[in-house]
């Protein structure tokens, strides 16, 4: 069920913010859970166990974390992870292992191997890097983990962050489950907000999808038809994507709660690294943060600076999907990261070189003149 569609615009959401409104503040955690289960066993019923497994897992592991002491700790912390990266593995990328696998063997003239196709759960990689954040914070200490687990559950699923993001921290919201506000300029604005990304997917994304398709079919595209397919393809993933962030925003703020920014104008950037500071900022944050300072970030030396960026862009391009071509995609934004920092290093070091040699300059200059006085003086003496 998408926020776009007809029964969760008129029949879901109406039914939910009756009953939410209606309920003590003590009793929406609860409903939240419920609803945001019920919207996503309207999917598919039997993986509700998964979200509901990821979660409690999350919550058992970090206690024990935090219980624990020296190597116990990453240990617990290295099999929590483990777990969470094996289901998303399974689920997302089994499909990719096997049939390039089955490519290999048919090219070398061996059968390939018989398999069944995996269903892909919805909102997996948005749910599990939840957890993996959770975790990771309670072993950096960063914050204590809740006893709460019907907050946390609530949480995990949240409905409108579940589906489609933004990846978010569960200490961005922890406060918010204790205590939030719920006023009519709140419930206006995020209705407003909401209803300005539905706009963005219905009326503009969509609209313009069919265009995309008719383009990306064609067997032969003109020079023309190639950049008209590129250039409405690039406005229909912005809206499209953009739209449902701000339609998230929207309800979260219905709701009571405050979620982050996810989009910031990014196609007005100058350059690949402004870009990911302003496209779906919560994932670029993630990745940062767990992945490229997890690596060693710039703590290790330029040469490993530079490969620790391409291949958090490289994973992140496997995050996006499971497809070669995504790994290529998230190995050329890699690339050009790494040039970027080197040339953004390149003109530090000439701008400070610059300011040594001005330095240097106006040092000579005062100084000299003041020297060649001072030996003259005898002679004219």
């Amino acid at each position: 069920m998408v926020f776009s569609s007809n029964v969760f615009l008129f029949l879901f959401l109406p039914v939910f913010l009756i009953i939410y409104y209606l309920l003590p503040f003590k009793g929406r955690s609860a409903w939240i859970l419920i609803g945001s289960y019920a919207l996503y066993s309207w999917w598919r019923l039997d993986f509700l166990w998964l979200l509901a497994g990821v979660t409690l897992a999350a919550y058992f592991f970090a206690l024990a974390i935090d219980r624990s002491n020296g190597p116990r700790r990453f240990q617990l912390l290295t099999v929590a992870v483990t777990l969470n990266l094996c289901a998303l593995a399974y689920f997302k990328y089994a499909n990719f292992g096997i049939s390039s696998f089955n490519a290999a063997m048919t090219g070398l003239g061996f059968a390939p191997f018989a398999w069944a196709p995996i269903l892909l759960p919805i909102g997996l990689s948005f749910f599990i890097f939840h957890a993996i954040s959770y975790l990771v914070d309670i072993y950096r200490k960063e914050e204590p983990p809740t006893r709460n687990l019907l907050d946390f559950a609530a949480f995990i699923a949240l409905f409108p962050h579940l589906i489609a993001g933004p990846v978010l921290k569960y200490n961005l919201l922890a406060d918010q489950f204790l205590s939030r506000t719920h006023t009519l300029e709140k419930f206006s604005y995020g209705a407003t907000r909401f209803m300005t990304g539905f706009a963005k997917k219905v009326l503009i994304a969509d609209t313009i999808a069919p265009l995309v398709t008719a383009s990306f079919n064609q067997p032969s595209p003109s020079f023309f038809d190639s950049w008209l397919g590129a250039f409405a393809y690039t406005l229909q993933l912005y809206f499209d994507f953009s739209g449902y962030s701000d339609m998230a925003i929207g309800l979260a703020a219905i709701m009571g709660f405050k979620f982050p920014e996810n989009f910031n104008h990014p196609y007005i950037s100058r350059s690949i690294t402004e870009f990911w500071r302003r496209w779906h900022m919560s994932l670029s944050s993630w990745l940062r943060e767990y992945l490229y300072i997890g690596l060693g970030g710039n703590r290790k030396g330029r040469a490993r600076t530079y490969i620790n960026l391409a291949l958090t862009m490289v994973l992140g391009g496997l995050w996006h999907g499971a497809n070669w071509t995504f790994i290529l995609w998230g190995a050329w934004h890699g690339g050009i990261l790494a040039i970027e920092r080197r040339m953004k290093e390149a003109r530090a070091c000439m701008a400070s070189c610059m300011d040594s040699f001005s330095l240097l300059s106006a040092v000579i200059l005062k100084v000299v003149p003041v020297k060649l006085t001072i030996c003259k003086l005898p002679i004219l003496a």
